[in-house]
């Protein structure tokens, strides 16, 4: 069974991760650049790998993703679809450099969330969008596909976008944050900066525009979109883009302390980081803000927990994520650790976490270290103008194996 025949499921193991590349890599040179724009539905043949879910969370690796397809098809036929990894980090670059757009964009939502209780009128159409009412045939069937499959091909992703924000005329935000609850691949960084881009606040004055033709063409003729699409895309007035900042410096652990391995849903292939000997082991349990992300997350550390679970010398613990800071504490200190070490988190609510985390323990005088990969090391420093020169030196960061 190849992946273009594949159901639309996705890998919650590393295993069944790499079991997935595995069907993907036939297909990942110039077939998928000649399919990767059709979306024929979530019943239909799949043209992406759908990896997607398993690279956010890593259970898989950029560096190892195409690491595998350059070594089959070489960099010239895997183009394509080298630079759809790479602008996932990028976008994480990009955001790790400027947090500030993440932590203003929480805020936002925050405040249209308050607004939504007192304005009738964006209520009424906020609801009728969420709820796949809103007599657009696209967009009503994405609305469904999001819910049940927790994905949407990234055609679907901008147009859906488009509606939302040019047609329907509902604030971006709100559509962002629908799709960081939903999808099983949701980043804070690419979700964030794609939204914001159809917008025309990324690219200051660039928007896009769905089209009804296009939309027919890429879905196989799904869709009629007989409705009306806006005509016009006007970019949204433009807010102010902070200056790329200097990143926190990568951390490396004191391989002579007693150390605990601290595993999230940010990073679920703990096995290949540069880790030390490892006394204890834990896990914060992640709450999604849905139940298929629930899921998902739960399969996916307990797998990595599986996985880690030989390193440590007694036996793992579990903390929810809602404040685990104090059961983190407490767990450090009953196993006497000196440091913790974990995968390092980019721009969001688990780097947010770790935040407050690393105040904590450092109360106690206990090392929080959070590592960075070799990839995000060379990759996020490149990211302070457009995509165009960072793929320049995308050559230069395929070097990088972890």
């Amino acid at each position: 069974v190849t992946v273009y025949g594949a159901p639309m499921t996705f890998a919650a193991t590393r295993a069944a991760a790499s079991a997935r590349l595995d069907e993907f890599l036939p297909f990942a040179g110039r077939a998928y650049a000649a399919n990767r724009n059709t979306d024929r539905g979530p019943d239909a043949v799949g043209t992406t790998s759908r990896l997607s879910p398993a690279i956010r969370h890593r259970l898989v690796t950029e560096a190892e993703v195409c690491t595998r397809v350059v070594a089959l098809h070489g960099l010239a036929a895997a183009e394509k679809f080298i630079q759809e990894v790479c602008w996932r980090s990028y976008w994480v670059g990009w955001l790790e450099l400027r947090p500030a757009v993440w932590h203003r964009y929480c805020a936002d939502v925050e405040r249209l969330t308050q607004t939504l209780g007192d304005d009738r009128g964006l209520e009424r159409r906020y609801g009728a969008a969420i709820d796949g009412h809103t007599g657009i045939d696209c967009f009503d069937a994405w609305v469904v596909e999001l819910r049940d499959t927790g994905w949407l091909h990234n055609h679907a992703r901008m147009n859906f976008a488009s509606i939302w924000i040019h047609t329907l005329r509902l604030p971006w935000q709100l559509g962002a944050d629908l799709f960081q609850r939903q999808l099983l691949d949701a980043c804070p960084a690419s979700n964030t900066l794609s939204w914001r881009w159809v917008a025309g606040l990324q690219t200051v004055g660039k928007t896009y525009a769905a089209r009804a033709d296009i939309i027919r063409a890429t879905s196989g003729g799904r869709f009629a979109v007989t409705a009306p699409l806006a005509t016009a895309a006007d970019p949204l007035p433009a807010d102010d883009i902070p200056s790329p900042h200097a990143l926190r410096q990568p951390q490396l652990p004191d391989a002579t302390l007693r150390t605990g391995l601290l595993i999230t849903i940010a990073d679920l292939s703990p096995e290949t980081l540069a880790l030390p000997a490892v006394a204890a082991v834990a896990v914060v349990r992640t709450s999604g803000a849905s139940g298929r992300q629930q899921s998902y997350a739960e399969e996916g550390l307990r797998d990595a927990l599986a996985r880690a679970d030989d390193h440590g010398e007694a036996a793992a613990e579990w903390f929810d994520d809602v404040d685990p800071v104090d059961a983190v504490r407490d767990w450090a200190a009953r196993h006497r650790l000196r440091q913790v070490v974990t995968a390092e988190a980019s721009v969001g609510p688990v780097a947010d976490q770790l935040d407050r985390l690393g105040a904590g323990l450092a109360g106690d005088r206990i090392g929080l270290i959070r590592l960075r990969r070799d990839w995000d090391a060379a990759a996020w420093p490149m990211a302070t103008k457009g995509f165009f020169a960072f793929k320049a030196a995308i050559p230069r960061l395929l070097a990088f194996r972890g």
